[in-house]
């Protein structure tokens, strides 16, 4: 982090040229990989809750069709339709009890197994804390018999039956029924009566039902209700009671001493007079169920013997759980479902509305459930769609012995799409620390490295624009790049780029005394030697056949040494160029080669003209300086040989020497002013530089200026020197 404090870097205040697009390309790229790394976090989020989206939607299609179905399943089973028939007064309170209304004809009360199973199957129960259970409920079918129905079961010890004749009620465990309905009450008292040899292992017996007058004991003439019947049977198990919780015996011991309680089930069928009187009015049509059978009050106690006794079960008792509800259906649908439950032609009144249990909604972030409701929904039978497709809906038809039931289900996709912002809010901050590690990262590398590469990329450039011709004055000086020193990569390349700055200026400033020394030299030089050529001019007129000599020899100190250096007048020399026999050209060259000391320069020459575009002297020029070279090198009494060939669009003169070849990778460079013969010596003795690598530059630049090229290669037992031409036909 010390890197990322250092000071502000300052460029200094010198010309720096505009920099193109390719300049700040890498910097583009750097910062555009960045940037596309965020994207694609945000993108492959983005793709992935949408995925959760059509993933969640499909889940909840299956979820919804499957709560449908287990609701139908529940609805058609006896708990489920009885739940439905008494939709009205299952919420109201469990006790005193009302009479239910069961899904069956009647119940086959004479016999225990089929009762407890019927009671069972509907859920009708009425199960209260000491494990003791009671249903109240008629039949559907109203012409079975205008009865009401008591089945359930208490624990108690060994059964004390009545005495036949007895008139005293309280000398055996005897049942007492109250019930309110209409304006009237029937009291019933029905003591035990044994049909088993008592002291068996079970027991069963008949309860006996008497008009309850209040009094201890009945009157000699009382006579049983005709159509009360009632069936005790106690099992000859033992109930096992836990220990207390201080006693260190296991759960399943039995206290010796402790009284044997025996599960003892009871069916009674009480005959109501009111319901039997309706059915049989012919001037009323029957109404079944009772329209106030949730305003009937019913009261079921179980007594042992004695006067006053504490009842063995009461069902006003506290502590009563309802075993049917339709609220337990809730329980069965997803978050925001609703069930309408509505009977075909009946009372709107009735209708009833199943909502889903409430869940707590998780806290979500309102831009990601606006995202989650845009993004489109590719699900099964939805297609792709930006819009919220339709909540899935349901209808089912249920009937039933009272009429026939339309049931409805109205899902809900916003439940869908909280729920997965829920989860989308929580994974956000994942997201949101992903992005923060790309942002931090792009900041480290921004401040501490692209930042210096973007001082460092000007302050070469300004390097670079003020090293050029025109631009080489004192200005370089002020240009420094030892403030970016470092210990870094970044450091050492300005460390470097600054010593290489510095030994530019102090090479630049050496070549300035060196050029302007040459120039004053070559200028005096050349000023001595214009005054005897223009006396040989006059001395060999133009019949002499030194005459081209001297007239060549004064045009190349013209423009070598009149006005500029070498390289500068070469450069800056304008080159005429006309039609040029070469064939006749070489032939000359090679004949009057021995003139300028050059021997044994033979040509082999071509039957027919060659024309090129050249100028005559500035070629003589090129072909005499290679042969010079060629002769220093070329082993004593060996010749030269001079070639032409040529093709449609060029010509090609070749100059080949016997001797010692050329190192591959000085084949190029001895064309550069500057560069001579690695094994000759550059001053001839007397302190004048004899050979300055001067001649193959000139030869180089000349035949450019003609549109040609030069080049030298190796051959087996030499060198040869290649000049091609444009040929003009």
């Amino acid at each position: 982090m010390k890197r990322l404090l250092r000071p502000a870097l300052d460029i200094p205040r010198l010309e720096i040229p505009r920099l193109g697009l390719p300049a700040f390309r890498l910097r583009i790229l750097v910062r555009g990989v960045f940037v596309l790394l965020a994207l694609a976090t945000v993108a492959l989020a983005v793709v992935v809750l949408k995925d959760e989206k059509d993933r969640a939607w499909q889940a909840y299609q299956h979820g919804f069709a499957r709560s449908q179905a287990e609701v139908m399943a529940r609805l058609r089973h006896p708990s489920g339709q009885l739940a439905l028939l008494n939709a009205g007064h299952l919420d109201q309170a469990v006790t005193p009890l009302a009479p239910l209304l069961l899904p069956f004809a009647a119940i086959d009360f004479d016999d225990p197994q089929k009762s407890q199973q019927a009671v069972e199957m509907a859920g009708c129960s009425v199960r209260y804390p000491d494990g003791a259970s009671v249903c109240a409920a008629i039949g559907n079918n109203p012409y079975a018999g205008g009865f009401i129905y008591l089945v359930g079961s208490f624990y108690a010890d060994d059964l004390t039956p009545r005495e036949r004749g007895a008139l005293a009620p309280s000398d055996a465990h005897r049942a007492r029924i109250s019930l309110d309905m209409r304006g009237t009450s029937y009291r019933w008292i029905a003591p035990y009566e044994a049909l088993t040899v008592p002291g068996g292992a079970s027991a069963r017996g008949r309860l006996t039902g008497f008009v309850d007058s209040g009094t201890p004991q009945l009157d000699a003439r009382a006579r049983p209700v005709r159509d009360f019947r009632g069936w005790l049977w106690q099992s000859g198990q033992c109930r096992e009671l836990p220990p207390p919780a201080s006693s260190g015996s296991s759960a399943s011991s039995v206290d010796p001493a402790a009284p044997c309680q025996r599960r003892t089930q009871y069916s009674i069928r009480l005959p109501v007079e009111l319901f039997r009187e309706a059915l049989f009015r012919k001037d009323e049509r029957v109404v079944w169920p009772p329209a106030d059978l949730a305003s009937m009050r019913l009261r079921v106690e179980m007594l042992p013997p004695g006067e006053n006794p504490t009842p063995l079960f009461d069902s006003d008792a506290a502590g009563a759980q309802r075993s049917a509800s339709l609220s337990e259906l809730s329980r069965s649908l997803l978050p925001g479902e609703r069930v309408r439950i509505e009977k075909l032609g009946g009372d709107a009144a009735g209708t009833v509305i199943l909502k889903s249990l409430d869940v707590p909604a998780e806290p979500s972030a309102p831009w990601l459930l606006r995202l989650i409701r845009w993004l489109p929904l590719e699900a099964a039978g939805v297609g792709a769609a930006t819009t919220p497709p339709p909540a899935p809906t349901g209808r089912e038809l249920l009937e039933t012995p009272t009429g026939t039931y339309a049931i409805d289900f109205a899902g809900h996709l916003r439940g869908v799409e909280t729920g997965l912002a829920a989860v989308a809010t929580r994974v956000s901050w994942y997201l949101a620390a992903m992005l923060g590690a790309i942002a931090l990262a792009w900041l480290i590398i921004e401040v501490g490295l692209i930042r210096r590469v973007t001082a460092l990329t000007r302050r070469a450039a300004a390097v670079s624009y003020n090293v050029q011709p025109g631009h080489t004055g004192p200005r370089l000086g002020h240009l420094d790049v030892s403030d970016l020193r470092g210990s870094d990569e970044l450091g050492i390349l300005a460390g470097g780029l600054a010593d290489l700055l510095q030994r530019v200026k102090d090479d630049m400033h050496r070549e300035q005394l060196r050029a302007a020394q040459e120039r004053d030299m070559w200028h005096a030089v050349g000023h001595e030697i214009m005054s005897p050529l223009q006396s040989l001019m006059v001395l060999h007129g133009p019949e002499d056949p030194g005459h081209r000599y001297v007239q060549r020899m004064q045009q190349a100190v013209h423009v070598l040494y009149g006005t500029a250096s070498p390289a500068e007048a070469l450069q800056a020399a304008d080159m005429p160029q006309g039609r040029l026999d070469l064939d006749d050209f070489l032939r000359h060259v090679a004949g009057n080669a021995h003139f300028a000391g050059i021997g044994q320069v033979v040509y082999n020459g071509t039957p027919s003209p060659v024309i090129v575009r050249a100028d005559e002297f500035a070629l003589e020029d090129v072909v005499t300086h290679i042969l010079r070279n060629a002769d220093r090198y070329r082993p004593a009494g060996t010749p030269i040989s001079l070639g032409l060939s040529s093709s449609e669009s060029t010509a090609c003169a070749t100059i080949h020497n016997l001797g010692s070849t050329i190192e591959p990778g000085l084949l190029d460079q001895i064309f550069e002013l500057g560069v001579s013969g690695p094994d000759r010596p550059q001053d001839d003795g007397n302190g004048i530089d004899s050979h300055r690598g001067q001649g193959l530059f000139v030869a180089r630049t000349y035949m450019t200026k003609m549109g040609g090229t030069v080049h030298a290669r190796n051959t087996g037992d030499g060198v040869e020197f290649r000049l091609i031409l444009q040929r003009l036909g």
